[in-house]
């Protein structure tokens, strides 16, 4: 049954209008009133409105009207199917150049990653600022919301605005967080030998929620490295071999999740 990310608010019996973005897709898929979907709109939890009173699971929707550019659906029963992660993840990635990006955007959703923070960094190949930054962010939250219809997924991971890597580690709370407070653990992915295996790591914390940094094609520059330990990053390693930079925030999401 075709899925599709529809942020406005569900209930069953509800008639509504489709978004112009599934409702183009269910006018392309040439799909007739009568024919089910699924909905759902746990999303990114966007500034503007768009994500009003999200709700967990899915929504079984019936096509009532096929206008030209009109998709009128009636919400039916409520599902309580979730195939989330265990463990929530995040990853703050320098971005790799070319369409790599979009890539790991959509293979890190795939695997269930919660967040995306882009980066720039010393080395950094691609660098975005502006209109064609948020353009990008655009584009790579569209590259998420596509995969989760696709993988079956029902929360949307938020791709955050492009960063320096000194603002990402500057703005991040206390690693410690206040009193009571749970903070995820930072992980650094390192090429260093004395890193420790996060295969290890992973295993042992089971259960604890992460946030993983991942540098460009050739790692963080040691005064990079530097910063991100002493805002509480722990360095890991993933092996022996040197991974793409994509394929190494790839590898640990897959290890943590």
């Amino acid at each position: 049954m075709p899925r599709f990310y529809c942020p406005s608010p569900l209930q069953t019996g509800a008639v509504l209008d489709l978004p112009p973005g599934p409702a183009r897709h269910v006018q392309v898929l040439r799909m007739q009133p009568g024919q089910t979907i699924t909905l759902f709109n746990h999303g990114p939890g966007w500034d503007g409105g768009l994500q009003a009173q999200p709700t967990a699971g899915e929504f079984e929707a019936d096509i009532l009207l096929m206008g030209r550019s009109q998709v009128q659906v009636r919400v039916g029963p409520h599902k309580a199917r979730e195939c989330e992660a265990a463990r929530r993840v995040s990853v703050a990635v320098v971005m790799p150049a070319n369409e790599r990006m979009d890539w790991l955007v959509e293979k890190a959703t795939e695997l269930g990653v919660a967040a995306i923070y882009p980066l720039t960094s010393e080395r950094s190949v691609l660098r975005l600022t502006g209109e064609r930054a948020d353009k990008k962010i655009a584009h790579w939250q569209a590259v998420a919301i596509a995969a989760c219809e696709q993988c079956g997924a029902n929360q949307v991971p938020r791709v955050h605005g492009v960063q320096s890597l000194p603002h990402f580690l500057r703005d991040l709370a206390p690693a410690n967080g206040s009193e009571g407070a749970v903070t995820p653990a930072r992980l650094l992915l390192s090429l260093h030998a004395e890193a420790k295996a996060l295969r290890h790591w992973a295993a042992m914390e089971s259960t604890q929620a992460a946030l993983v940094l991942s540098g460009p094609e050739g790692g963080l520059s040691p005064a990079e490295e530097a910063l991100a330990i002493e805002a509480g990053f722990a360095p890991q390693s993933l092996g022996s071999r040197t991974l793409r930079a994509e394929t190494a925030a790839l590898t640990a999401l897959a290890l943590l999740t």
